[in-house]
Order: C-alpha cells, then sequence, then structure tokens
C-alpha cells in the first residue's frame, strides 16, 4: 500500500480515503460533499487542461479543483 493525495491519483484507479486537510472552510466543504475517511474514491477523468478532475465517491459524481483534492490524503493498493 502507499500514500499520496488525490490530485496524484490516475485516472480509473480507486484510492481510500485517509484524511481530509485544509483550511477549516475547504475542509468542511469536502467532508460535506462526502469525501470522509474511510470512505473509497476513484478518479473518473480530468478536464482537457488537467483541472477540475472528476472523482466517483459513494456511487456519485464530484468535480473538484487539483487544489482542493491535494488536501485529501489517500491510501492506494498495490
Amino acid at each position: 500500500m502507499s500514500t499520496g493525495t488525490l490530485d496524484k491519483l490516475p485516472i480509473g484507479k480507486s484510492a481510500r480515503i485517509l484524511d481530509v486537510g485544509g483550511e477549516a472552510a475547504l475542509q468542511q466543504r469536502l467532508l460535506e460533499m462526502g469525501l470522509l475517511p474511510g470512505v473509497d474514491v476513484t478518479v473518473v477523468r480530468q478536464a482537457p487542461l488537467g483541472d477540475p478532475i472528476e472523482v466517483k465517491v459513494m456511487g456519485y459524481s464530484l468535480s473538484l479543483r487539483r487544489s482542493e483534492a491535494a488536501n485529501v490524503q489517500i491510501e492506494t493498493t498495490a
């Protein structure tokens, strides 16, 4: 297993969320969107210039700026 941040996860790969950081307002917003520790997340696609990215979490899709996704700590399996 390896750790990293959601903004670095390749398209089509899944990981488990370990922690959500960032400023209090951003952290609260990410948690309210369902990016919770212990939840699995998959990167579905990215915009043509690489930002934003679309992720699937708990059965629905979210668009996140890479700068926001960088605050989400993840763990991938080999």
